[in-house]
């Protein structure tokens, strides 16, 4: 499975796309997933979130979701920031049309 992390990145969130409908999820605390980046569970290194893609893995097996990889985030207070500009389109929706997506909510 893709990683989209950098080795000396600390911080780390899960996100795959919802086999259903195709919408990016996030992995959450409960092991569950969410459409909102701010629900994601954070990784606090390299064996948190192995332990996350262990989870992941599980969830592709039950046909909940496809493609999960982790990726880097800064984290504020308990709020995960991705920090690639990819992940940050895809927490927040189209880049051409603002009132669409979910930065028109």
């Amino acid at each position: 499975m893709a990683q989209h992390i950098n080795k000396k990145a600390r911080f780390h969130s899960l996100t795959a796309n919802r086999l259903l409908d195709g919408e990016p999820v996030y992995l959450t605390g409960d092991n569950g997933w969410s459409e909102v980046l701010t629900d994601a569970v954070i990784a606090d290194g390299k064996d948190e979130g192995a332990k996350l893609m262990d989870i992941a893995v599980q969830a592709v097996k039950d046909r909940h979701i496809v493609n999960p990889y982790l990726f880097d985030v800064d984290v504020d207070g308990d709020t995960p920031k991705p920090i690639s500009v990819r992940e940050q389109i895809r927490a927040t929706g189209p880049t051409v049309r603002l009132d669409l997506g979910k930065q028109a909510s």
